[in-house]
């Protein structure tokens, strides 16, 4: 079987210089929740490390585990989960409508689109929709919500049926999907097919300044085999003619980057470009000396966040998980974080409850959970949606029960809420 392949080029620029700076040990895909009958069968993991390359500065995995093996039955990821996200998407797609002025039944394709919550919000301003996804259950519940989603890894093939079947696109997006792609000279070759003379490719992604400087490191898994910047992607669009126009951050995702491109020259470049590459190399994101500091407050972090979990138990506290993103099972994993220490985690997905978390086996249950069984603390894996999550669990908290959120600005935080 082709479990994948190691990285000894860069993917954007093919340098052979690349500085290994961040070990998270060995970890299993973070979105393939196990059935109970899988609990008993072995469980393929894959060396989690980070490489940055000192050619054109992209941060990646040493890695890149075959798609196949993370996008079959066993994903389980939805992108409709919580109101902050749904809002979130929908903004985007109305900004996007308004500014590149966009008319109706205009094509806009979305690569990695899952449920399709960003294609309804295109929809829902008029738009022509289209979804391409490779996870078979997923693009089940798409079609089911009326988005019309093919299951297919985006490529050439598949791009040239777009254009056949559809026209082509005057916007391609990809949200937090664009670095989870190792064959990207593939990837761009689709885009250059089915993307409109006229046409903007918009990426969405956690930005590598915010996941320094925050100490998001939950955020690095198997499916993420790269961690956006502005410096490297210039380059990287440069070599298929194609010029990185634009760039706005939000605060989605404990902070993320939207990168606008287009054809060499059809749209001028916003000064927010240079902007963003001038506080890249202020915070000093491509130095060896930045880099093994985070490594190092990486290390602390995982100390700490054991401590307080082996105190609270040997004071007798039961701990529960709130949430089970992907995220959290880098932190499960990464800090050898088992049954002895967290009981459970609920889960608002109906499709991941029944299963078990990989490598650290947890069972996942329904959010109903947690109101039948008291516990004292629950820790808010998917720490992004935080307060969103300890709105929605004020029984919790009536109940006397504190909330642990893992990553934060204030580092490891716990939180009583009771209104």
């Amino acid at each position: 079987m082709n479990y994948g392949n190691i990285i000894k080029n860069c993917r954007m620029c093919d340098g052979q210089n690349l500085y290994g700076f961040l070990d998270l040990g060995f970890a299993p895909p973070s979105d393939a929740v196990l059935s109970k009958e899988k609990l008993l069968e072995p469980e393929t993991q894959f060396p989690l490390k980070v490489l940055q390359c000192q050619n054109c500065g992209l941060t990646q995995l040493s890695y890149a585990v075959n798609p196949a093996l993370l996008y079959g039955y066993q994903y389980k990821y939805e992108s409709s989960m919580t109101n902050t996200g749904r809002v979130h998407f929908f903004s985007m797609a109305y900004s996007i409508c308004q500014k590149f002025n966009l008319e109706k039944n205009s094509l806009v394709i979305d690569i990695g689109s899952n449920v399709g919550v960003l294609l309804e919000g295109f929809k829902r301003n008029g738009m022509k929709i289209l979804g391409i996804d490779p996870a078979p259950e997923i693009c089940e519940k798409a079609n089911e919500r009326g988005i019309e989603t093919w299951q297919e890894f985006m490529n050439s093939e598949v791009a040239s049926k777009i254009v056949s079947e559809k026209g082509k696109a005057k916007i391609i997006t990809g949200t937090n999907i664009f670095a989870h792609i190792d064959k990207k000279d593939e990837l761009m070759r689709a885009i250059d097919i089915c993307l409109d003379e006229e046409g903007v490719f918009i990426v969405e992604a956690p930005y590598l300044v915010d996941l320094i400087d925050n100490l998001e490191y939950d955020t690095i898994y198997l499916e993420h085999l790269e961690y956006l910047s502005v410096k490297p992607l210039v380059k990287f669009f440069e070599k298929y003619s194609m010029e990185l126009f634009d760039v706005e951050r939000y605060e989605i995702h404990g902070k993320s980057i939207r990168f606008f491109v287009c054809r060499k020259g059809k749209y001028p470049v916003s000064g927010n470009v240079k902007k963003l590459l001038d506080l890249e190399e202020e915070k000093g994101i491509y130095k060896k000396e930045i880099l093994d500091k985070f490594a190092e407050k990486v290390e602390e972090h995982k100390k700490h966040f054991i401590e307080l979990l082996r105190d609270l138990k040997k004071q007798g506290k039961k701990i529960i998980g709130i949430s089970s993103p992907a995220k959290g099972n880098t932190l499960l994993n990464y800090c050898k974080i088992d049954t002895e220490l967290v009981d459970y985690i609920t889960e608002k997905s109906i499709i991941k409850r029944g299963h078990y978390t990989p490598g650290m086996h947890i069972a996942i249950v329904g959010e109903e959970e947690k109101i039948n069984d008291k516990a004292d603390y629950g820790i808010i894996f998917a720490w992004n949606f935080a307060n969103e999550i300890i709105k929605n669990n004020k029984n919790f908290s009536k109940k006397g029960g504190k909330f642990i959120i893992p990553i934060s600005g204030m580092g490891i935080e716990i939180r009583e809420y009771f209104n």
